[in-house]
């Protein structure tokens, strides 16, 4: 699979799944633009990636309404249009839903949900224009069933498949796709903060964390890798068709399976 010259906006690029997928399409020959709270850490992983011909770093805060717009519109003034949106951009907050402080839940929903709109709509009309476009939202197996402490973060990714649907709808007679990528655990910075944190409010060693806990109804007790997330988004980018458009697809080593 190919994105010979397709240019793709990828949130959350500094590190981890968005680093690896932003990677991964450069391979594939896009342009990719790493999008980044951190404008440093952008620069630095689009310096990996290329010259500024294949790669652009620049800071954005997704749930910012004029910091996306200003982040969509230099992608279109640098290379001129945009094929794909990765919307990966999140955070991790651990509690049960008594001890979530309300700014917390409306922290983790504006990052993963209103990030998720915002990026959408500011690329839309430059897809629709161009008469195709693929967008891609970073769900979860969280997206399909619930673990405790999660309460916001459960929700957040739920929404995100009600929200790949109706973009489906609307942008099919427009070539626009939208899918959800619902990986397992990843061992990413994210996660890693989790363990700990799972230990201390579950009562559980580190290890029995991962063991019992966070891969327990895996089919073979690992972790699903950077690599494997990044080969699910180049198949939703590349895809030619809406034959595949409206979906999730699990990428979890069998902890969730529809």
């Amino acid at each position: 699979m190919e994105l010979k010259e397709k240019v793709a906006f990828v949130t959350g690029a500094a590190s981890g799944i968005g680093r690896a997928i932003a990677r991964r399409f450069a391979a594939a020959g896009a342009r990719v633009v790493i999008a980044d709270l951190n404008l440093d850490a952008a620069t630095a992983v689009a310096r990996e990636i290329g010259p500024v011909d294949r790669a652009l770093g620049v800071a954005v805060d997704v749930t910012n309404e004029m910091a996306v717009n200003a982040g969509i519109e230099r992608t279109v003034s640098t290379y001129g249009r945009i094929d794909i949106l990765v919307s990966n951009a999140g955070i991790q907050i651990v509690h049960p839903i008594e001890e979530f402080s309300y700014a917390e839940w409306k922290t983790m929903l504006a990052i993963h949900l209103d990030g998720a709109f915002l990026t959408t709509r500011a690329c839309l009309p430059h897809m629709y224009k161009a008469g195709a476009g693929s967008i891609i939202y970073m769900g979860s197996v969280h997206s399909k069933l619930a673990s405790v402490l999660k309460g916001p973060y459960v929700t957040a990714k739920h929404g995100l498949i009600g929200l790949a649907k109706t973009v489906a709808k609307e942008g099919a007679s427009h070539g626009v796709r939208a899918n959800v990528i619902c990986p397992g655990f990843v061992r990413t910075p994210l996660v890693e903060k989790q363990i700990p944190e799972q230990a201390r409010t579950l009562g559980l060693s580190e290890e029995d964390v991962v063991k019992k806990v966070m891969l327990k109804d895996t089919v073979d007790g690992e972790f699903t890798t950077l690599e494997d997330v990044a080969e699910v988004a180049l198949l939703f980018a590349a895809f030619p068709t809406n034959a595949l458009t409206g979906q999730s697809l699990v990428v979890s080593h069998g902890w969730y399976m529809q």
